[in-house]
């Protein structure tokens, strides 16, 4: 099993990697979402600068803000600052284009910019058609000498899927998954049904194909209630996340049934408190995902009970945790990935690799 950390993005926190490969995680993911954090490129660049072992890619690169040849560019040059510990991690930009009012790519649309990423990384020529114009031509990177980009080095393709047909992109074109609620058995069975099929449709093979699971851990010390003051502090801006993306699918979808058993009990109070944003709806996206992975609005603290706590969480002693990532492993998973809130970040870090991760 593998170990790794996604960090809010900021600049200066670039040293955040560093502390994390002194503590020994395998990998640490750097988001791209414009409207909240700093260039997750740059804060990469300063990242494989200062560091030696540790793995860095996107968490994940946003496929709405940039079109594919210049993300394939971006990472191809940091590839080149650390040769063979780059991976890029991708999606649609759920919560990236939400918060600009905008709706994450069309999975058809998403589909065609991994096959242009796949072969640009690959070094081949490619039909591309540029968005804004509709027009397609053949291209092909330039040569202009030794350390404009490294794409020599494979650089791995983990596409961040949680429906059918984008599950099934990645198994057409990705070499591994990120995914929420992943370390659940029935979650990683139904991703791994779909990517299967999408590498079928593509004559691909998924031997090795790496999983990786976004998600949070709460490590209880002795007398802990999921209550307590210090419980809500470093689970709520997971739960208010993970909230945040289902209400997101259910306000477009109106499908009851994307709502998860643990959020029924609060989920009529939570859809009143949108009700009552202080915009007009066509503005609710400046608000809604506020604190997104960082901290929780303090208004919405009543929504951080403990059945949402124990739903979007890996909850438990150091033992009982380790006890839930080897059940994971057993079911196909190969790396789970921490997102604990900005002031706990590296208070989680440590007690998770000094408590849990020796258990595993």
């Amino acid at each position: 099993m593998k170990f790794s950390l996604h960090l809010q993005t900021r600049i200066s926190d670039w040293e955040m990697v560093k502390y994390l490969e002194d503590l020994g995680y395998d990998a640490c993911w750097i988001p791209d979402t414009q409207m909240m954090w700093s260039d997750c490129y740059a804060t990469m660049a300063l990242a494989a600068h200062n560091t030696s072992k540790i793995k860095i890619g996107t968490g994940v690169a946003i496929t709405g803000t940039r079109i594919a040849p210049t993300t394939a560019a971006a990472i191809s040059s940091i590839n080149v600052i650390a040769p063979g510990r780059i991976f890029l991690g991708i999606g649609t930009g759920h919560t990236a284009m939400r918060v600009m009012g905008q709706d994450p790519m069309p999975i058809a649309e998403f589909r065609e910019y991994l096959r242009i990423v796949r072969a640009m990384l690959n070094g081949e020529e490619v039909e591309y058609t540029l968005p804004a114009s509709g027009k397609t031509t053949a291209i092909k990177w330039q040569n202009h000498g030794e350390g404009f980009r490294n794409i020599e080095t494979p650089i791995p393709i983990y596409v961040a899927a949680n429906g059918p047909r984008a599950l099934r992109s990645a198994g057409m074109y990705g070499d591994g998954l990120v995914s929420v609620f992943c370390e659940q058995p029935d979650v990683l069975a139904f991703n791994l049904k779909y990517i299967r099929e999408g590498a079928e449709k593509a004559g691909r093979k998924v031997n090795g194909f790496h999983t990786t699971t976004l998600t949070n851990a709460v490590i209880l010390k002795a007398g802990n209630k999921l209550t307590d003051d210090d419980v809500i502090e470093r689970s709520g801006s997971w739960v208010q996340t993970a909230l945040h993306f289902v209400f997101e699918i259910w306000r477009y979808t109106k499908d009851d049934s994307v709502v998860p058993e643990y959020m029924k009990g609060i989920w009529e109070e939570y859809v009143d408190h949108v009700n009552d944003f202080p915009l007009p709806e066509e503005k609710w996206h400046q608000v809604l995902h506020e604190g997104h992975c960082s901290y929780y609005p303090p208004n919405e603290r009543k929504f951080v009970t403990p059945g949402m706590i124990e739903g979007t969480s890996m909850v438990g002693s150091p033992s009982e945790i380790a006890e839930k990532i080897k059940e994971a492993e057993k079911n196909g998973l190969t790396e789970v990935s921490l997102l604990p809130p900005l002031t706990h970040i590296r208070s989680t870090s440590k007690d998770f690799a000094e408590q849990v991760i020796p258990l595993c």
